[in-house]
């Protein structure tokens, strides 16, 4: 046996878990090979030599007896060249060779590099021999893709002088350069490990200071997320969580999306795999799948494997975040990741928390979204990356009041709240605008201010002043009827009306309305607020709202959502000059003037 490594034997199966004796020598989560099929572990829990195990594949077939043997180190994934367009399981195994070497179905025990070790990458080398170097120092770089530059560092924990270092072309298991240090020469490769559940490091964390711009109206005008915050998406079943997070995914400002499909269903991560490659990313030009990373946990594989999957994520994410970039993790869902903890617990016989789940559900949970943030990187040089963490809720019945939701609303600081009833009356995206909120608006509001306009946020306030307005004006009609209300009233729910329909509604599957610039944002608020500051001046000189209301304009400002992000300013100039026209003619009949 390898030295380091503990062997035991088989005491008890209970669907993913596997209890093991004889493994006194072995260390909490390192990885096992379970069996005569070599199937993968991990050690949950120790107690004296026995080891509690959760396997990743089916254990059907397992006996008493059977072997376990220890690795001796943690469950770890490969990082370097290669990991961009590709599509992993929750382990970190490439699905797409899996399929080329042994078919459509997973093969038990089946053991494939995460990183392709044939493939040659043109390695441009950035430092000269004889440079001293720390951990995070960039040694030179590797073009993934035509978006992504990866960068080549020093591993954490290494420093020393460089004792050669050379371009040229490499795998990423091949000795590119040599470190000098005080435990002796370290081998340089394009490839480093990293176990999983503990977070990688970093000089400093930032308070956040620049949106992650998503394209979708409601989000970025009313509810927006830093680069480096968190966000959840609830929702109950068919009110549009995967809808939004693959807008996410497709549209947000970052350089690199790590989408998780935590016990999805396996058609939907097809649709992913189907559109993404399809779909032009407006920032470079290029397909959509040069800057982005899949974890494919569908919801009829393993259970134990769907618990991994997350971290499996977030560590890959991380690690683009220490080259500088700016990176979204998008988790669909964390209800489901949540559920596993809950199944593994149950075997364990550990004592229930709340509705089942374990007593350390939001610790666990808090791990993950801390693991978010907007940092300044390791490294000499300074820079600065970004990790924005996103996940999908999906409580029974839609009631967040449950442990998984009231979990995550305590950690993360943007809740966009999905309403079962937008989504019945086909208002998508079905986020509900009184109950949703961001902490990050006031710290956003000089970024807004600077780089969008200086009324920005007061704009957005009086949006959301509108919305609030018109839920207490309909609890007013439902009660005594729309005659009742004065004119000012009526205008006010005839342009939260035009919000809702014509700016917080948007077509994910549009050409022209899936993503919104944020200049095209602001100047289509600005459009439906005019109508509303001529139509209130108007109904002070004796205009009829009824009439106001039936304008032809209205149509027209309805169609404004839809213009090309290119030809939207003529088009809204010229809205407003019919607005103008009509609005006056309208105040002038009313004045006994001639018509127009």
């Amino acid at each position: 046996m390898v030295a380091g490594m503990t062997e035991g034997k088989i005491v008890k199966i209970s669907g993913p878990l596997v209890i093991a004796e004889g493994m006194r020598e072995a260390n909490m989560f390192d990885v096992v090979h379970v069996g005569e099929h070599q199937l993968i572990g991990e050690i949950i829990e120790m107690h004296g030599d026995r080891a509690s195990i959760q396997v990743y594949e089916e254990t059907a077939g397992l006996g008493r007896g059977e072997r376990v043997v220890s690795t001796g180190a943690p469950l770890s994934v490969e990082l370097g060249p290669g990991i961009v367009t590709n599509i992993y399981d929750g382990i970190q195994r490439p699905l797409e060779k899996m399929c080329e070497q042994y078919g459509s179905n997973i093969t038990r025990g089946v053991s494939v590099p995460s990183l392709d070790r044939e493939k040659k990458w043109k390695f441009h080398a950035a430092v000269k021999a004889g440079t001293q170097v720390a951990q995070g120092d960039i040694l030179g770089y590797v073009d993934e893709t035509e978006v992504i530059r990866h960068k080549i560092m020093v591993p954490v924990g290494v420093h020393g002088t460089v004792r050669e270092l050379f371009s040229g072309e490499y795998t990423v298991t091949d000795q590119i350069g040599i470190l000098d240090t005080e435990q002796g020469e370290h081998i340089l490769t394009l490839m480093q490990k990293w176990p999983v559940r503990r977070a990688r490091p970093y000089q400093e964390k930032l308070p956040p200071r620049e949106p992650m711009v998503t394209g979708q109206r409601i989000i970025d005008t009313l509810f927006p997320i830093a680069k480096g915050g968190t966000a959840c998406v609830p929702g109950p079943f068919g009110s549009g969580k995967t809808v939004v997070q693959h807008q996410l995914a497709k549209w947000s400002n970052v350089d690199l999306v790590v989408y998780i499909g935590c016990g999805e269903r396996g058609n939907e991560m097809t649709d992913v795999l189907g559109e993404f490659p399809e779909i032009i990313d407006p920032r470079s030009g290029e397909s959509l799948m040069k800057r982005t990373v899949l974890i494919a946990n569908t919801s009829d594989m393993p259970v134990a494997a769907r618990e991994a999957s997350i971290y499996t994520g977030i560590t890959i994410a991380e690690y683009y975040r220490d080259m500088g970039y700016s990176v979204a993790v998008i988790a669909d869902s964390t209800s489901r990741w949540a559920e596993a903890l809950r199944e593994m617990s149950g075997r364990l016989e550990e004592m229930p928390g709340d509705e089942g789940y374990p007593a350390y559900l939001t610790s666990r949970l808090a791990q993950f979204y801390e693991r978010a943030g907007d940092v300044v990187c390791t490294g000499s040089d300074g820079r600065r990356g970004s990790l924005s963490a996103i996940g999908a809720v999906s409580p029974q019945g839609g009631d967040i009041s449950e442990p998984v939701s009231q979990a995550t609303l305590r950690i993360v600081k943007v809740f966009w709240g999905l309403d079962a009833s937008l989504a019945y009356r086909r208002h998508f995206p079905a986020i509900n605008w009184l109950n949703s909120y961001s902490l990050y608006k006031d710290r956003l509001e000089s970024w807004f201010s600077e780089n969008i306009h200086h009324n920005w946020t007061e704009q957005a306030g009086e949006i959301a002043r509108l919305l609030q307005a018109e839920a207490e004006l309909d609890e007013i009609v439902k009660l005594v009827g729309m005659d009742a209300l004065s004119p000012a009233d009526r205008l006010t729910l005839e342009t939260a009306q035009s919000i809702r329909e014509d700016y917080l509604q948007q077509n994910a599957f549009s050409d022209t309305d899936a993503y919104t610039p944020m200049q095209q944002q602001y100047a289509l608020a600005s459009l439906i607020l005019y109508f509303k500051e001529k139509a209130a001046a108007a109904i002070e000189r004796g205009a009829d709202i009824q009439k106001i209301s039936e304008l032809p304009v209205r149509e027209r400002i309805g169609r404004a959502k839809a213009a090309a992000s290119d030809q939207y300013e003529e088009q809204y100039a010229q809205i407003r000059l019919e607005i103008d026209r009509q609005v006056d003619a309208l105040v002038q009949s009313a004045e006994g003037g001639d018509e127009e």
